[in-house]
């Protein structure tokens, strides 16, 4: 049985820092997570806005090339990201991120290995063919649309931490200790 909805703390609804929102969202898909839920079992929406914050972080630290290495390139994340990308209007994200993904697609499946092999850091001719600073001059603030996304979603739940882990808990079946 799917878990139908997606919780945030009451704290992170309220917070002035959209940011919060999403790490309300990522804290309790970790718990799920944690109380070895399986993904598919997790609202799809919800794991959308957690590896959205996961690509939209990965690039701001490290540019696209970090995203690569770090995520090992994997096709169904990448659908993911596309899809959410799409779901959140995010237009001139959603190209950069084709244009980007088409990049490393027509790289040698040599470079590639090579790059995966090697270290993201110092001298990187590969990271750098991969890396765009267009990412930091699309208007579009990824943060402010994922969480105005789960803020306005149909089945979002505010809920205080304690309604929180009564919830899960019910879900799980049993108690879940807290950190």
């Amino acid at each position: 049985m799917e878990f139908g909805r997606i919780i945030i703390s009451e704290t992170a609804a309220n917070s002035e820092n959209l940011q919060d929102i999403i790490n309300s969202n990522i804290s309790v898909i970790n718990l799920m997570r944690e109380e070895k839920i399986d993904d598919d079992l997790i609202h799809e929406d919800a794991l959308m806005s957690y590896y959205l914050d996961y690509y939209t972080s990965q690039f701001t630290e490290g540019n696209f090339a970090q995203f690569v290495y770090n995520s090992g390139w994997n096709t169904e994340l990448n659908e993911l990201i596309e899809e959410g990308l799409q779901l959140l209007g995010a237009e001139k994200h959603l190209e950069l991120f084709q244009q980007q993904c088409k990049k490393v697609k027509l790289m040698s499946s040599v470079k590639r290995d090579k790059f995966f092999k090697g270290k993201l850091e110092g001298v990187n001719p590969v990271r750098d063919l991969m890396n765009s600073d267009t990412f930091f001059e699309i208007e579009e603030n990824l943060v402010e649309l994922n969480a105005g996304f789960l803020k306005s979603h149909p089945d979002l739940e505010v809920l205080s931490v304690d309604d929180m882990f009564a919830v899960l808990e019910e879900f799980v079946g049993h108690e879940i200790k807290r950190a």
